[in-house]
């Protein structure tokens, strides 16, 4: 048989981003570190694929304890399923997307993995992926280390803001970022015999001297809750001095009462099926955390930054702007914590394509949040479950 006869196709071989050779585009990582979490990007160009020419990476990073959590990749260059990801991996941090170089990316990857091998974690899937990046190890010297921290961290603009984001990483143990807020004199481990904990709550007063700060600190590990009281001393720029004044353990019912705050829920009817609400229903629903439901749909909004850091009165939950809950019964519920964000969502809703499929039916304030009760009750109507809770109540 001749084999001049036979003519050469490509195969799908090469359309895969394990074999093809990759060239570097662009990197960048949210500015939040200080929040603990950060999420990086590094997008390469497949120069042997006839049809997937474009290799997108997505990888989140937890400081405090999952380390190299999740990681995310789209081969090709679909503008809608690019969106997607980077909505679920990076729209809820509240930061901003600052570009790296690949030399930057592959030492924030190698650390992380670093992190979870000494931790006996596992490695997300799509290990051959990104396997590439490890080949050639990277050793940042000091100045350089400094650059890249500088460019996770978002800028500081008050003395209670540093105060919020030093005690977020000294509780979560994530001490290399709370030294990047200090002079590098400033005692650290105040608490070493807590584990990793979640500020939850921070009160900050002036001290007795200037520039001094007192903090009253709700924490969180392990399913136990302390108050902790601290003192700050700081300058311009900088944490100079952190002190532990005293530490208790507070229940669960007490920290919940610490925690209370009112919501505000909106009821609206569905004049069409609970599905035909997606995330292209509002502008807002765009950049939502969508949760799945036995009893419908919840569509978590953030806050487009983490301002609720820069407050005398830190609480962890403040990024919240609010939520949309789809029920299988046909309705729509509003809910927020505040006003301001409960008039914002309302005004989404009526600005959208949505607005003439809607029915508002009864506004609420509560006293402390209700709407996760609702989605575990079992009710269908959410007017049937505040008479229950009324009922409730007066019994």
């Amino acid at each position: 048989m001749n084999r001049n006869n036979f003519t050469v196709l490509r195969g799908g071989l090469l359309d895969t981003a394990d074999t093809s050779e990759k060239i570097f585009e662009s990197a960048y990582v949210t500015n939040t570190r200080l929040m603990g979490v950060i999420s990086m990007y590094i997008h390469f160009k497949l120069p042997d694929n006839p049809t997937m020419s474009d290799l997108h990476q997505f990888f989140y990073f937890d400081a405090e304890e999952y380390g190299f959590e999740t990681y995310r990749s789209l081969l090709g260059d679909d503008p809608e399923a690019l969106e997607d990801i980077s909505r679920s991996m990076i729209s809820g941090l509240g930061g901003e997307n600052v570009p790296i170089t690949l030399r930057e990316a592959m030492s924030l990857l190698q650390e992380y993995i670093r992190f979870n091998r000494q931790a006996k974690l596992p490695l997300p899937d799509g290990f051959t992926e990104y396997e590439f990046l490890l080949r050639q190890s990277i050793t940042l010297t000091e100045p350089e280390r400094y650059v890249l921290m500088k460019k996770q961290c978002c800028q500081i603009h008050t003395s209670c803001e540093r105060i919020n984001y030093f005690l977020m990483r000294v509780f979560g143990r994530d001490f290399s970022a709370a030294a990047f807020l200090t002079d590098g004199a400033c005692q650290l481990d105040e608490f070493p015999s807590f584990k990793a904990a979640t500020l939850c709550k921070n009160h900050i007063e002036p001290g007795d001297t200037p520039n001094s700060y007192i903090c009253e600190s709700l924490v969180e590990f392990d399913d136990h809750y302390h108050i902790t009281i601290s003192t700050v001393q700081t300058n311009d720029s900088q944490i100079t001095e952190f002190s532990r004044i005293s530490d208790f353990k507070v229940s669960p019912a007490e920290a919940s009462m610490m925690l209370s705050r009112s919501e505000f829920i909106t009821v609206f009817e569905l004049l069409d099926l609970p599905e035909s609400f997606t995330k292209t229903a509002t502008q807002k629903t765009t950049m939502a955390m969508i949760h799945p439901h036995e009893s419908g749909t919840l569509y978590m909004l953030f806050h487009p930054d983490n301002k609720h850091v820069n407050k005398w009165e830190y609480r962890l939950n403040d990024d919240v702007m609010g939520m949309y809950f789809i029920s299988n019964g046909g309705q729509l519920l509003c809910a927020a914590y505040t006003i301001d964000d409960i008039r914002a969502l309302e005004h989404d809703l009526s600005n959208s394509s949505f607005a003439k499929k809607l029915i508002p039916t009864a506004k609420y304030e509560f006293q402390e949040p209700v709407l996760y009760e609702f989605i575990q009750s079992g009710f269908e109507e959410f007017n049937t479950f505040v008479d229950a809770i009324r009922t409730g109540e007066e019994s």
